[in-house]
């Protein structure tokens, strides 16, 4: 299972000569795939009722569970990756990195509300476009939560933790647990 993946990532990895494989990408919104091996599905990351406890041998997610608003929300997303995943490999940036990954701003994520919003409406920064509109940069900027370390390894309890690092900072972490299968 890869939350909030796409298709065209699986499609240019090698992942996908392995015999027997398949992909389900899950997604707010409807996701295009041709592959035979990948099916996309729409549902809510926070509650994934469509998929049985244990349904999946790996569950995926690349810098998605910091898009969820609030930590309740983020908390929700991880239990559900608990429940479904046998295996789990969940990557987040870290709240403390000097650039934040979405505007690109050095401690964009320490300015004042005010301010981002501002910066949001006013410029094109990193993988944001500016919007005129005050309510749609607002939005923006409340979708982004930027998880510590100490807040992301405790929704994975038991989890092993890797510090994927960029000149000496932390730049992001990944959760993961292999299921032992002996």
């Amino acid at each position: 299972l890869d939350v909030g993946g796409t298709s065209y990532f699986w499609q240019h990895s090698t992942l996908l000569s392995h015999p027997g494989l398949r992909i389900t990408l899950l997604n707010l919104y409807p996701v295009e795939t041709s592959h035979p091996a990948i099916q996309a599905v729409q549902g809510d990351a926070t509650n994934m009722r469509e998929f049985e406890k244990g349904s999946f041998d790996l569950v995926f997610s690349n810098s998605v569970i910091e898009h969820l608003y609030t930590l309740e929300q983020q908390q929700k997303m991880a239990s559900e990756i608990l429940r479904v995943g046998k295996s789990y490999f969940i990557q987040t940036p870290n709240k403390y990195f000097p650039i934040e990954p979405h505007w690109v701003f050095p401690f964009f994520q320490f300015l004042p509300f005010g301010l981002q919003v501002f910066l949001t409406q006013h410029f094109n920064l990193g993988h944001i476009p500016k919007t005129g509109d005050q309510e749609k940069a607002k939005e923006q900027v409340r979708e982004v939560r930027l998880l510590s370390k100490k807040e992301f390894h405790s929704m994975f309890s038991g989890a092993n933790i890797f510090l994927e690092k960029f000149f000496g900072f932390t730049k992001s972490f990944i959760v993961y647990k292999v299921e032992n299968k002996s």
